[in-house]
């Protein structure tokens, strides 16, 4: 007991004399270390996540900043392809969250341990009104349609579920994200495209048809931190929460399914 009352004088008396001799010492709290009240996180969180988790993370991403009120939030959406391009060149992210395991396979020892958090399955989406008269899959071969791009996860699973069919479309457009695919057949430009589930959910512009096979064709989407994070704290809270309770609830909410 009689250590802790030397100690603190001894610190004393060595910042005292730091003043005395005209010195100054800083100490930055480097973004995403324990802050002030021991444990918490702060500074700024970069998220790249898939085009399909958008909305959901938006919401995951208030909560969090509600729970951790020293964080900023930021999502970056596109592709998963594209973001891992961006990432492999140097792009400044925190968090990697994929719509399919291929793409966050391709970072290799950037990612820190990869977890499943959700599930998505393909729909037909058609503009409201459906003047394609789309049914079946096997109608997107005599329509205009649009397709996520192969190296997309929402085209490569197009490309299972068409092929699982036995369906052959000569696609108007190949888009590099999902939420292209869904924007064009919001607009009329398209009679059809294959988008995921959720993204259809709450938009009265669009219809979505669940094709035969729809079930057999899951996505898998995997969270981690990234290696070379500036705020690696932040972002393995940020893994935690999505991984919770909470966030779960929240990617329920938006129409995902479970890991």
């Amino acid at each position: 007991m009689r250590r802790t009352p030397r100690r603190t004088v001894a610190i004393a008396l060595a910042a005292a004399a730091l003043v005395l001799t005209g010195c100054a010492v800083e100490s930055p709290t480097p973004a995403g270390t324990e802050g002030a009240s021991g444990g918490a996180v702060s500074g700024e969180l970069t998220v790249y996540a898939a085009a399909s988790l958008s909305g959901a993370f938006d919401e995951i991403g208030d909560a969090f900043e509600q729970e951790k009120p020293d964080v900023r939030f930021t999502g970056v959406y596109d592709g998963s392809s594209t973001l891992v391009t961006q990432l492999l060149e140097g792009a400044p992210a925190d968090v990697f969250a994929s719509a399919d395991e291929a793409n966050m396979d391709k970072l290799e020892d950037a990612a820190v341990d990869p977890t499943l958090f959700a599930s998505n399955t393909l729909v037909i989406a058609v503009p409201t009104g459906n003047p394609g008269g789309v049914k079946t899959l096997d109608d997107l071969a005599d329509v205009t349609t649009v397709l996520c791009a192969p190296e997309v996860p929402c085209g490569a699973a197009s490309a299972t579920l068409l092929s699982n069919a036995g369906v052959t479309v000569e696609a108007a457009s190949l888009e590099q994200n999902v939420t292209a695919v869904l924007t064009k057949v919001a607009a009329s430009e398209a009679d059809a495209g294959l988008v995921y589930a959720t993204d259809v959910i709450g938009r009265d512009d669009v219809e979505a048809i669940v094709p035969d096979g729809a079930d057999e064709v899951v996505n898998h989407y995997p969270i981690a931190a990234l290696s070379e994070a500036s705020n690696s704290a932040g972002a393995e809270e940020f893994v935690a929460f999505v991984l919770s309770d909470e966030g779960q609830r929240i990617l329920a909410d938006h129409g995902f399914g479970a890991p």
